[in-house]
């Protein structure tokens, strides 16, 4: 007999609340940042997405009967990805439709927190992606000047200052631009060991060598340094490997399933970059490697201690 449950299957100290107020602790320094680089839009995206997703969860457990999970802080961390992964000048009820895309649909119909088959958030934006595509790619300032993200300029064929990119002095969503307050959120996350750093070096690792081979491919040319950094520092792909391809409940619980999700996720999004049409490819990336969580846990778990485990619960 097999005690079957969903995740998380580790027990420790840690609860749900402790750990999710450690990812919006986390998050702080790229939406600040963010919020500071482009102006006082960004902040009401942030509340208006944030808003959105804590009344949504509330609203639908109250109608269900179910009990309020609003204070575990899953939703808040939910509506503060949303609006990172959001331009800086989109309408406040944009992010907000995605809130309730993301907890009614992806989160609370599955069942709630550690049922959902993919990470919200990113389902959100797909979704927003797919139904407002205007909104969603006007990367104009607060001034009404648009220019290119520098995604799209890598995708053209021209350069980025890689010094800009790293710090965030560029065009893009709002938490995605600055890889030194991406880096200082995912240092804390290491340091609390709410994450480790096997999901992110591999897939940073991995996209790094997919996009060289593909580039390589596609061009007939050897891609530089400068290009490749370029695609690794820009995009968001930074911001996706340290918070949301680490989500708990749409990665694998087991060491080797981590690492052929990430290098998955590392060849999605380099096919969708370099081979695709879009030069974005990071939530779409991990979203569908989110559904090939269950099959890559089945194909990487230890038989010996599923064989073990059976025979103690037979017991």
């Amino acid at each position: 007999m097999y005690n079957v449950s969903v995740s998380p299957h580790i027990r420790d100290k840690s609860s749900t609340s402790k750990i999710m107020l450690d990812v919006c602790i986390a998050l702080v320094p790229t939406l600040a940042f963010g919020v500071w680089h482009f102006g006082l839009n960004s902040l009401i995206v942030i509340i208006s997405s944030v808003a959105s997703c804590v009344i949504s969860e509330l609203v639908f457990e109250l109608i269900a009967k179910k009990p309020v999970t609003v204070f575990d802080f899953s939703a808040v961390v939910t509506g503060l990805i949303i609006a990172l992964n959001m331009p800086p000048q989109v309408a406040w009820w944009v992010p907000a439709v995605g809130g309730v895309f993301a907890i009614i649909v992806v989160k609370m119909l599955f069942g709630g927190i550690g049922q959902n088959i993919m990470n919200p958030a990113l389902a959100a934006r797909c979704f927003l992606l797919i139904s407002f595509t205007s909104r969603m790619t006007d990367f104009s300032t607060a001034d009404g000047v648009s220019s290119a993200t520098p995604l799209a300029v890598l995708k053209s064929g021209g350069s980025v200052d890689l010094l800009d990119a790293f710090l965030g002095m560029k065009t893009g969503c709002i938490g995605e631009v600055s890889c030194v307050a991406i880096l200082i959120g995912a240092a804390y996350l290491l340091i609390k060991k709410v994450i480790s750093i096997r999901i992110p070096a591999f897939y940073i690792g991995s996209a790094a060598l997919f996009i060289f081979v593909f580039a390589w491919a596609k061009g007939g040319s050897v891609p530089d340094w400068q290009f490749i950094l370029g695609e690794l520092l820009t995009g968001g792909l930074m911001a996706g490997a340290f918070f949301m391809a680490t989500d708990y409940t749409t990665s694998p619980i087991t060491k080797g399933g981590q690492i052929i999700y990430a290098v998955l996720m590392g060849f999605l999004t380099a096919v969708f970059r370099i081979l695709g049409s879009s030069a974005e490819g990071v939530s779409y990336a991990i979203v569908i490697s989110n559904l090939a969580v269950p099959l890559i846990e089945k194909i990487s778990v230890d038989r010996k201690s599923t064989r073990l485990n059976s025979s103690h619960s037979d017991r």
